[in-house]
């Protein structure tokens, strides 16, 4: 019984406009933009591999599950970016997978080491759905006995603005609407806009503040805002607390291990009708920044 209500629930809420948003989601967005931004890619200066796994709306039967992974560096001086990302998600009985190839050309506008980046990104998606695990009451369905998986290319554009302690950006991280069901129906992956920004002030040798926010918007769906605020203490320890509009509230912590280790974690919990039954979401992070003999650690990255 109780998994029926909790299938009927997930049905429901997906019909509502804020589940317009098709690409998956993360609390940490910050520390690794290169999911939905190409012109992050080498502006850490780096070589930078950050992994992340999400499980959302924890205690649902079929509720999202979600891995992310980047890695990216600069070359030739600095002045380009190379890296790729991979993303698996799955809710219920569909599941999703992107692979995308990077580059940037990053352009120095002035002494104070202020940056822009152009971005572009190419690669293939995956969608897939099996019915196969479902209980139904018609076994001879041919929608049930049969999965279906769909591979088209796709392509991105970011542009990312930075200097040590301010960045903006914005990006269109799959420019090419497509069908994701072999125009067997309605289903059609839609263009998704993302604009981002931060700032880090130095209140003293011990704390930085640093506010950043991420801003969503799909056709036919609401804007989605992420905006979080983070303390930096003894520049080893990040405190942060995150609030989407209309969505969730969370905290999110993150420590760096070594000068090449970063870990983190974040928590959020519905403030909506999705407070049924669930026990809110739980991301992980693990980062790695390795640097080359003559880019020494000398200052901590805020971003």
């Amino acid at each position: 019984m109780m998994r029926t209500i909790n299938l009927i629930a997930i049905i429901c809420l997906s019909a509502l406009p804020l589940m317009a948003q098709q690409d998956a989601q993360t609390s940490m967005y910050f520390f690794n933009p290169l999911q939905f931004n190409a012109g992050y890619a080498g502006s850490t200066n780096n070589l930078t591999i950050t992994g992340v796994t999400r499980a959302q709306w924890v205690g649902w039967e079929g509720a999202p599950k979600t891995q992310f992974f980047s890695i990216h560096a600069p070359i030739a001086q600095k002045h380009i970016g190379v890296g790729g990302n991979l993303s698996y998600d799955r809710i219920g009985s569909r599941s999703g997978v992107n692979a995308m190839g990077t580059f940037a050309y990053h352009i120095q506008l002035n002494d104070d080491d202020m940056r822009l980046s152009l971005g572009a990104s190419a690669g293939i998606q995956q969608n897939q759905y099996d019915f196969s695990g479902l209980n139904v009451t018609d076994n001879t369905d041919p929608n049930f006995l049969q999965s279906n998986s769909i591979l088209k290319a796709n392509f991105g554009f970011g542009a990312y603005l930075y200097a040590k302690r301010f960045y903006a950006g914005v990006s269109v991280p799959q420019l090419v609407k497509r069908s994701i069901d072999n125009n067997t129906g309605n289903s059609v992956a839609q263009r998704h806009l993302y604009a981002m920004a931060g700032y880090v002030h130095k209140v003293n040798s011990v704390l930085d503040l640093k506010p950043s926010l991420l801003l969503k918007y799909t056709a036919n769906g609401p804007l989605v805002l992420d905006v979080n605020v983070s303390a930096h203490l003894y520049n080893q320890i990040w405190f942060g607390v995150l609030y989407r509009i209309n969505d969730a509230v969370g905290f999110n912590a993150s420590y760096q291990v070594k000068d090449f280790c970063m870990i983190g974690y974040a928590y959020d919990f519905p403030v909506n009708g999705k407070l049924v039954n669930q026990w809110g979401s739980h991301e992980f992070m693990l980062r790695f920044d390795i640097r080359t003999k003559n880019n020494a650690y000398l200052s901590p990255r805020y971003f």
